[in-house]
């Protein structure tokens, strides 16, 4: 029997509502996970995508994965992975770092065996991208096959990846796909094929009330087993009120004074009708009573009077507005409309930008070299990791699982990795392999 860990979305880094407290937790809980597998002697932990939170993560936080891997390589239990959206780059990928440290192995179309059971790899692909995917394996000798991916696949909800194509127009007879991305747990059965989401390690989100935890999977005789375990993580303390026509904050405040608090990252929905409630009165009171974080999403409709006119500025122009403010040259004026021109394809913008600077360097070799960079700053990354160097944004958001994401939780929340954690990419790159010995 092959038994293994699967785990994912562990998103670390993430310094969810700004606080340190809460990107410490994300590497308590993928650290629990760890533990737990050196405890059960698992024959692997298989981690499906998003890894971190940010394509860019801080040091601090690849030093504390460093960490958490370390035990799984002391104790011979691979590490087995693909990349996510929230982690992709253009270039190499962190988790290849982490595979010349002997630390983890990035599984792909070759596949890994393990014991009887083979599991191969399929990274986050933008769905622009999918209809080129030829899903060709290397055939091996084992009695399981495991497809581990990235993605919201059918037949669960919010899919925009199809399932039935990936297991039709494969070679190899998968007996489970193993899954990341959706941050709720669940499975189904596709034909004769396992699949399941392993969910979150930790809340990424208000609307993960579940509990968190992972999958065990084991591998035996043909069959499949899959069963949850569950994660003692940060407690989220549930609040909602539905408000009478004279309530108000000192009623929310009073349902508050009936639950523990303490430590607790507490989320207060407030419905119905009633009077004005002060987020900021409630999160206070929240504080008080030892919440670590106290939020308040107030959901009741706002009347407002007939004769209200909402205008909406053109952010075009508010750009423009604040370009003239700058002060710039005419250089770096024509490279910024350069940049922004509609009319120009994503794939030429580059190149043009290139014949612009050669242009101003010609003429004004002096003051050209103060204006404009030698390219552009690229404008997304392809979180599949494609060579694709023309300047373009992402297919999708960075957060895949968007559908799992309130706008409370600031998801798209780009200080990760910065202020006192940015040191350079460059430093990790240095640094030998005897220094994570």
């Amino acid at each position: 029997m092959v038994r293994v860990i699967h785990t994912g979305d562990t998103h670390l880094g993430y310094r969810q509502y700004h606080a340190p407290e809460r990107r410490e937790d994300f590497l308590e809980a993928f650290r629990s996970v760890v533990e737990d597998a050196v405890a059960a002697d698992v024959d692997a932990v298989v981690h499906a995508g998003d890894l971190y939170h940010d394509r860019r993560p801080g040091l601090r936080d690849i030093l504390g994965t460093i960490s958490v891997l370390r035990p799984l390589r002391e104790n011979d239990i691979p590490f087995l992975a693909i990349v996510g959206n929230h982690e992709g780059t253009r270039d190499a990928q962190w988790l290849d770092l982490f595979e010349t440290l002997d630390l983890a192995e990035r599984l792909d179309e070759t596949g890994r065996v393990v014991e009887d059971t083979v599991f191969y790899g399929q990274d986050y692909v933008p769905e622009s991208k999918r209809p080129d995917l030829d899903y060709e394996f290397d055939e091996r000798d084992a009695d399981h096959s495991a497809l581990v991916s990235h993605g919201l696949f059918t037949p669960f909800a919010h899919a925009n990846w199809d399932l039935d194509v990936v297991l039709e127009e494969s070679n190899v007879d998968f007996d489970a796909v193993l899954l990341g991305d959706n941050h709720e747990a669940d499975t189904a059965q596709v034909a004769d094929t396992w699949v399941t989401y392993c969910g979150s390690t930790e809340r990424a989100s208000a609307s993960e009330r579940e509990a968190r935890g992972y999958n065990l999977v084991d591998f035996e005789d043909g069959d499949v087993a899959i069963s949850r375990k569950g994660l003692d993580t940060r407690d989220f303390v549930f609040v909602d009120v539905d408000l009478g026509p004279e309530d108000g904050t000192e009623y929310v405040r009073e349902r508050l004074r009936e639950r523990d608090l303490e430590g607790a990252v507490v989320i207060v929905t407030v419905e119905g009708g009633g009077d004005t409630v002060t987020p900021a009165d409630v999160e206070r009171f929240g504080d008080e009573r030892g919440a670590l974080i106290t939020r308040v999403n107030d959901r009741r409709e706002v009347e407002a009077d007939d004769d209200v006119e909402v205008s909406f500025a053109d952010p075009d122009e508010a750009v423009r507005e604040r370009v003239r403010e700058m002060g710039l040259s005419e250089a770096s004026l024509d490279v910024d409309d350069t940049v922004r021109d509609d009319g120009v394809a994503d794939s030429n913008v580059r190149e043009r930008v290139k014949q612009r600077v050669e242009a101003v360097l010609e003429d004004e070799p002096a003051n050209a070299s103060d204006d404009v960079d030698d390219e552009p700053r690229e404008g997304g990354d392809d979180a599949a990791g494609g060579g694709d160097e023309s300047v373009d944004s992402d297919d999708e958001p960075a957060g895949g699982d968007d559908e799992t994401v309130d706008s409370d939780d600031e998801a798209t929340d780009h200080d990760v990795g910065a202020g006192d954690d940015d040191e350079s990419t460059a430093q990790v790159e240095a640094t030998t392999m005897e220094d994570f010995s």
